[in-house]
C-alpha cells in the first residue's frame, strides 16, 4: 500500500484572532498546521476593526454560544494577557438609561447578564452612576466591572508567534479556493497555486466574511449547511481633547446592535461607534458625514459631546449570518456531528463578541479536530 505524504495535519483558513487562536492550540498541541491567509498579514478585518472591547457577556440569550464563550473567552483573555504582558485593562462600563420609559430595558439586560454567568454587574441609580462618571446624564446605568479593553494588535501577533513557534506555518496572499475531497483526506487548493493543494486530514474555515464562499467551495458539501452572507457596517468617530471618563459608556442595544458608545483606548483616547448600518458589499471606506447623527445619539447620555470635535477615524464590516429584521444568529462552529463530514469545522457569523470569546472558540474547535 502506498505511503500517503501529507502536507499538513491540519489547514486553518483565515488569519484573523480566531484562526490564530486556532492554529496555536493545534499546533502547541502537537499538529503540523499550516495557515492560509488571503491578505498580507495577520487580522486585517473584522478583527482589526472593531472597539478593542473586552465584553462581560450580558448581551447574549442564556445558553447561546455567544454568552458561553464570552464568559469564558474574557476569562481566559484576561489570564493570557497578564502573563505575557499584552495591554489590557479591566477598566469597566456603564450601561445607561437615559430616560424613565428604558429602565424596564436595563433591568431585563441586568437579568440576563447574571444568568449568563456575569456575576459581578451592579444596579446604579442616577446618583450613584454620577458619582462613578459625572459627566453622565442618566436615570439608571449597571456597572459592568469585568469589561476591558485590550491591545488587540499585540494580541494577534502573540498568538502567531505561539503558533509559529510551536511549528505552525502562515501563507499569506494564499487564497484558499477550492477543497476536494481524497477518501479521508482534503486537499486545500489556492487561487494563487492552482494544480498545487496541500494535502492534510481536518480543515477548519476561519475565513470571517469569507467563510460561507469558502464552505460553497468543499467538494460535496452540503448546501443546506451553508448560511447566507449579510455584511453590518459600523463607523468609528474620534473625539478632540482629553477623556473626562475612566469606564466606557453605552446606551442601551437598539436592533442589530449595542448603539453608538463612548469607548477608550489604552492610551486615554476617545472613540465613539459603531452606527450599523447594513450594506450590499464588503467596503472598509469609512461614511462621510456621519458626525452630526453621532453626536445627537452620544448626547443623549453625554451632553458634553456637543462641546468636543469629532471625526470620522475608520470604520469595520461584521460577517453577519441574520439579516435586516431577524434576530441577531448565534455564533456556529460547524463540525462533523453537524454537517456528518469527519475532520472540517466551519466557523460562520463570528463577529462580536469573536475578540472576547477566541479563546474559548478555540477550545471547541481543537476538541472537534483532535
Amino acid at each position: 500500500m502506498d505511503c500517503v505524504v501529507l502536507d499538513a495535519d491540519c489547514v486553518v483558513i483565515g488569519a484573523g484572532v480566531l484562526g490564530l487562536a486556532v492554529a496555536r492550540h493545534l499546533a502547541g498541541s502537537g499538529q503540523q498546521v499550516v495557515v492560509l491567509e488571503a491578505e498580507k498579514t495577520i487580522g486585517t478585518q473584522t478583527s482589526s476593526r472593531n472597539s478593542e472591547v473586552i465584553h462581560a457577556g450580558l448581551y447574549y440569550p442564556e445558553g447561546s454560544l455567544k454568552a458561553r464563550s464570552c464568559v469564558a473567552g474574557r476569562e481566559k483573555l484576561y489570564a493570557y494577557c497578564e502573563a505575557r504582558k499584552i495591554p489590557a485593562q479591566k477598566i469597566g462600563k456603564l450601561i445607561v438609561a437615559s430616560q424613565e420609559a428604558q429602565v424596564p430595558q436595563l433591568k431585563s439586560l441586568l437579568q440576563r447578564g447574571k444568568a449568563n454567568g456575569v456575576g459581578d454587574l451592579i444596579w446604579l441609580d442616577r446618583e450613584a452612576a454620577r458619582r462613578i462618571e459625572p459627566e453622565v446624564e442618566c436615570v439608571a446605568a449597571v456597572f459592568s466591572p469585568s469589561t476591558g479593553i485590550v491591545d488587540s494588535a499585540a494580541l494577534m501577533l502573540c498568538l502567531q508567534a505561539e503558533a509559529e513557534n510551536a511549528g505552525a506555518l502562515f501563507a499569506f496572499c494564499a487564497s484558499a479556493a477550492r477543497v476536494e475531497r481524497r477518501g479521508a483526506l482534503f486537499a486545500v487548493e489556492t487561487a494563487e497555486a492552482p494544480g498545487e493543494p496541500l494535502l492534510c486530514r481536518s480543515v477548519v474555515n476561519c475565513a470571517g466574511h469569507g467563510a460561507p464562499d469558502f464552505a460553497r467551495g468543499i467538494e460535496g458539501f452540503p448546501a443546506d449547511f451553508i448560511p447566507p452572507r449579510f455584511f453590518a457596517k459600523g463607523n468609528y468617530c474620534s473625539v478632540s481633547g482629553r477623556a473626562p471618563f475612566s469606564h466606557l459608556v453605552y446606551p442601551l442595544p437598539v436592533p442589530g446592535g449595542l448603539g453608538v458608545h463612548v469607548t477608550l483606548d489604552l492610551a486615554g483616547r476617545m472613540r465613539l461607534g459603531p452606527d450599523l448600518h447594513w450594506v450590499d458589499t464588503l467596503d472598509y471606506r469609512p461614511t462621510p458625514g456621519v458626525e452630526a447623527d453621532f453626536r445627537a445619539s452620544v448626547a443623549a447620555f453625554w451632553p458634553g459631546i456637543l462641546q468636543r470635535d469629532i471625526a470620522t477615524a475608520y470604520c469595520g464590516v461584521r460577517p453577519k449570518i441574520s439579516g435586516p429584521g431577524e434576530p441577531a444568529a448565534d455564533f456556529r462552529i460547524d463540525g462533523p456531528s453537524v454537517h456528518g463530514i469527519a475532520g472540517l469545522v466551519n466557523c460562520f457569523g463570528i463577529e462580536s463578541p469573536g475578540l472576547t470569546a477566541a479563546l474559548a472558540l478555540a477550545d471547541l474547535i481543537a476538541d472537534e479536530v483532535l
